[in-house]
């Protein structure tokens, strides 16, 4: 989510001494020193002392503080960012997980940017965030607007977490406390096993990837691609960690996780290498004028799905990032709307679920718009969806 613009310091000379060291909450994460800074000053990503993205970036645009907080502030503008009612959660039973999927590959939307995968007989969670909120403090910041679908101590155990970057809305230190006692292995972008090592994950259950680096999780292949963003989890200090999209494949299926990422033609590229996807799970919340190139609108969005798909109509796609905090001036209702309308648009099946329901994504997808019984109407009435069409190359990118 949008943060503050890092000075101009690098992770070569990090304030691990003295008395910001002994002050600095645990929450905001660990320095990387050693060999992994050695690692990190290696990578064609780390320019001039911080990590940087594949196209210039901005993180917020000039001159953009004043209206930024009007728009914030604007009472019709605040009423629609928050549900009216209570979002509806499906809590899973064993009648949803006790039998493998039919198809190998079934997904759980738990809310925001977490999602449970299985996927070809493995477990992996991505960004699990079990917090009440998306913050260091536990009395300010964003707060969840919905219960998390299942308790940790109640879920199974997973063979990988993978993270996509330090963000408070992803990266959340007591779920990674919680999962420690499992014994799961967690696959990070370079620099967050710092942050891991530090809220006690043993260093041998940590493996840390550049970009286009692989890793094996049982017969499972695990490879960090690119992503448009940035890091950061105190208020000032260099891009010192690095984020990224997924790409998990199995020997049957495959998926991405695009963590949090502005449109770029980085997708076009991750598809030829390692798509088609029979799912992506993209991220469509979040998103405002004043940040565009960090966040997606659901019109990027779905033109990144089909990026990812070489151009065609295939896989479905799972809206993510959107929903359980409110971090943008948006509507609340806005992104599943918005997406729905370009799946159907571009002509590929696209799945918003309760949050907590699990569904296989080689079966039809069946949408409710659920969150309308819980949202405030726009001011002329909840749009139509077209009928899904198969997509045109005359499909463009809206907002």
């Amino acid at each position: 989510m949008p943060g503050f613009r890092p000075r101009r310091q690098t992770p070569s000379d990090p304030p691990a001494a003295g008395r910001y060291a002994l002050r600095r909450p645990a929450v905001f994460g660990a320095w990387p020193t050693g060999e992994r800074l050695a690692r990190i000053r290696r990578s064609p990503q780390f320019v001039d002392g911080q990590f940087r993205n594949p196209v210039p970036t901005r993180q917020l645009l000039p001159g953009s503080a004043l209206p930024m907080a009007r728009t914030q502030f604007a009472r019709e503008g605040r009423l629609r960012r928050m549900p009216v009612g209570r979002i509806p959660v499906h809590r899973p039973t064993a009648a949803d997980w006790g039998e493998p999927p039919a198809s190998g590959l079934r997904l759980t939307w738990m809310g925001h940017s977490s999602v449970l995968a299985e996927i070809d007989g493995h477990r992996v969670l991505f960004d699990p965030v079990w917090g009440e909120r998306c913050s260091p403090f536990t009395w300010a910041g964003p707060r969840r607007l919905h219960p998390v679908p299942v308790p940790l101590g109640e879920l199974d155990p997973v063979d990988a977490v993978v993270i996509s970057h330090d963000h408070y809305d992803h990266l959340d230190m007591p779920t990674v406390k919680a999962l420690i006692r499992t014994g799961t292995r967690f696959v990070v972008p370079l620099g967050i096993g710092a942050d891991l090592e530090l809220w006690g994950v043993p260093e041998e259950r940590i493996t840390e990837l550049d970009w286009h680096e692989s890793a094996e999780v049982g017969g499972l292949t695990l490879t960090a691609t690119p992503a448009q963003h940035f890091c950061g989890r105190g208020l000032r200090g260099p891009q010192h960690t690095l984020w990224a999209s997924w790409v998990v494949a199995g020997p049957a299926n495959r998926i991405f996780h695009s963590g949090d990422t502005g449109y770029f033609p980085g997708f076009a590229e991750i598809g030829a290498a390692h798509g088609p996807f029979d799912a992506t799970m993209i991220q469509i919340g979040a998103y405002s004028e004043f940040w565009p190139d960090v966040h997606m609108t659901p019109e990027e969005g779905a033109r990144a799905h089909l990026d990812l798909q070489g151009g065609r109509p295939t896989g479905l796609m799972l809206p993510i990032h959107w929903g359980t905090f409110n971090l943008a001036p948006h509507p609340w209702a806005e992104p599943a709307e918005r997406t729905m309308y370009a799946a159907r648009t571009a002509g590929f099946p696209c799945a918003v679920p309760h949050p907590g329901r699990p569904f296989e994504p080689a079966d039809e997808p069946v949408v409710e718009p659920w969150w309308r019984t819980v949202a405030l109407p726009p001011v002329h009435g909840w749009p139509s969806w077209p009928a899904r069409t198969p997509a045109t190359e005359a499909f463009e990118v809206a907002g």
